[in-house]
């Protein structure tokens, strides 16, 4: 099995086949199964977790590869880094971050509304790293008819549901809210399985938002300017 990868500013470019499936699995669920899956979203990520315990998701061992931002952004090499992760899970992402790097101090959540005040309580100058499914990845494909909730918004057979983000949503809900946008992007992986003769398209969203500074520096003009 191999992986290629690739980044690019444009989503990734559908196959006629593709657009078509797309195109035929419009229809959305009920406003009463969106409620029920709304109100029971908790425990059907409990549920999850129970069947799988932490054997579903890989430990990610990347994460210092694609955010450079966790090494460069230290003042000297053993500085002490705090972190959050919102959506943790079981910690596929945290601890092989935390087993290279001992000098990162982690908040952990997952699920939670802790997760958005600890992201609003964000110090100026701070950076928020992101990533994500992106639009049109392969998982988004394989959903069946009649699991759609909205735009790019999906539900699983178990209760769970995934959302597909473009960069243009993502900017929109990190600028509206005091963040500027340094790097957002789409990651494009091809895992290639030769034996089976499989090419399957993965998309992530890959992005970088810094918290603006509350009084900005105010801008010098030339003579006869006014600010």
């Amino acid at each position: 099995m191999a992986s290629l990868q690739r980044k690019g500013l444009q989503a990734r470019i559908l196959s006629s086949e593709e657009q078509e499936k797309l195109k035929r699995d419009q229809a959305l669920v009920s406003d009463f199964k969106q409620q029920k899956l709304e109100k029971e979203a908790q425990k059907n990520w409990d549920l999850f977790y129970k069947r799988n315990s932490t054997n579903f998701f890989k430990d990610r061992h990347w994460t210092t590869r694609e955010f450079e931002e966790l090494k460069s952004c230290r003042e000297f090499e053993d500085e002490k880094l705090t972190i959050l992760e919102a959506g943790c899970g079981v910690g596929n992402c945290l601890f092989p971050l935390l087993e290279e790097d001992l000098n990162i101090f982690a908040y952990a959540c997952d699920f939670s509304p802790r997760a958005v005040e600890y992201v609003k309580v964000l110090k100026p100058g701070k950076s928020v790293l992101f990533r994500d499914y992106g639009l049109y990845d392969h998982a988004m494909l394989r959903f069946k008819a009649g699991s759609k909730l909205g735009e790019n918004f999906y539900a699983r057979q178990d209760g769970t549901r995934s959302y597909f983000f473009t960069d243009e949503f993502l900017a929109r809900l990190f600028t509206d809210t005091g963040y500027e946008e340094v790097v957002n992007e789409y990651v494009f992986r091809e895992t290639v399985n030769k034996k089976e003769g499989l090419c399957v398209p993965r998309v992530f969203l890959q992005s970088k938002f810094r918290k603006c500074p509350k009084n900005p520096t105010p801008v010098t003009l030339g003579p006869g300017h006014k600010s």
